[in-house]
């Protein structure tokens, strides 16, 4: 898949429908390897309509992406403004919403122009729309990915419009119910996008005991063909949550990003590119404490192998044997130091028989024994034993 992925951003760049390559070959599978440890950082609205302040906040984060080669998102917010807004209230309300949308109102043109920066950085663009338009902005602009916010998780001609793209798509369930999320499941099912569902709490900012990080266990075992995600809104410390939402097989992870920069407040739910930093290193050891998938056994490495294997006890003669007589098991005894070429306790069975004269309180070596079926060689048997 992550082949595909590469094919349909070289098809992008020389203008081919990639709408088209992504509903006939990524739409093969809802699970996609774009979603695969992907971290997308929202910058959101945090430009407050001014270019130079979003291009200072996607020039310090990149340094951070790349300083940690992490594969990451920009994400930013579409809203045809002059539209989204109804005329009554384009001026001032008193209205969060509405006095916020108004206040980081940025052009279609300079939007493009953030994109075009990420674009060079090499890191994958990503855009929540929030009105038809912008949906159809998505596609004009060639983003990489697509997400659905939770407030828009319930609209199904909206989630229909946005499938149709034909791109990658990641919805946040914040304030959704399970059959939300079945239907939401189910129709980029039938359409063949590739889709990932994020466990969100849509609390700005959330605290420690409302982000319900089990709903991860939820999502995963009911959406077992999916990547599921985790959208984190909290503000004490998040690499805690990031840890646990690993663990627990969240692979895809989102926060919002700001810079301190002239004198403007950074929401308390947003990250500044030292703690981005330190949630990356999070996540690092986060991955490798869990180790390798889980979905098989685990590789013995040489040194755990060695380590054992000097804990294991040897077999050892407990009273004289004769050559040609069969060993019991209370012929033998086990104890430590178990020697090299001595079989050990794990080792030792029925059917075995002196090969020499054995000596009380001796060793007993793998070339000391045979089985009386020639055939079974105990010898190479043994050797090809697997102890672990």
């Amino acid at each position: 898949m992550q082949c595909l992925h590469l094919i349909y951003q070289t098809l992008k760049k020389i203008n081919y429908d990639g709408t088209k390559f992504a509903k006939n070959f990524l739409g093969g599978k809802m699970k996609s390897s774009i979603f695969e440890n992907l971290f997308v950082l929202e910058l959101a609205n945090n430009h407050w309509g001014n270019i130079h302040r979003g291009m200072k906040i996607i020039k310090d984060f990149a340094e951070i992406i790349k300083k940690n080669n992490i594969k990451a998102a920009i994400k930013f917010q579409f809203r045809d403004v002059d539209n989204f807004i109804h005329t009554d209230f384009k001026r001032k309300t008193g209205m969060r919403y509405v006095d916020k949308t108004l206040n980081t109102k940025i052009s279609w043109k300079n939007m493009k122009k953030m994109l075009d920066e990420v674009r060079k950085k090499g890191i994958l663009t990503m855009a929540t729309p929030f009105d038809e338009y912008s949906i159809n902005k998505c596609k004009k602009f060639n983003i990489d990915l697509v997400k659905i916010a939770s407030s828009d998780a319930k609209d199904k001609s909206f989630i229909n419009k946005v499938s149709s793209l034909y791109i990658p798509t990641i919805v946040s369930t914040g304030g959704c119910f399970e059959n939300d999320i079945d239907w939401i499941y189910e129709h980029f099912k039938y359409k063949n996008v590739p889709l990932a569902i994020n466990h969100c709490v849509s609390l700005y900012p959330s605290e420690d005991h409302q982000l319900e990080l089990n709903q991860i266990d939820f999502l995963k075992n009911k959406y077992k063909d999916i990547t599921i995600g985790f959208s984190s809104h909290e503000y004490n410390t998040w690499d805690y949550s990031l840890m646990i939402a690993y663990a627990k097989g969240a692979r895809t992870f989102e926060r919002h990003i700001d810079v301190d920069h002239e004198n403007i407040p950074v929401s308390k739910y947003c990250s500044l590119p030292h703690q981005i930093d330190h949630w990356f290193n999070a996540f690092k050891k986060v991955k490798e404490l869990c180790g390798e998938a889980s979905i098989k056994r685990r590789e013995i490495c040489d040194e755990e192998k060695e380590y054992l294997d000097k804990l294991v006890r040897g077999v050892y003669i407990k009273k004289n044997i004769n050559k040609n007589k069969q060993i019991e098991l209370n012929d033998v005894y086990f104890s430590i130091p178990k020697l090299e070429g001595q079989i050990s306790c794990q080792e030792f069975q029925s059917g075995l028989f002196s090969a020499k004269y054995l000596k009380k309180n001796k060793p007993l070596f793998n070339e000391d024994i045979y089985i009386f079926k020639k055939e079974n060689n105990i010898k190479s048997k043994l050797r090809q034993k697997d102890k672990y």
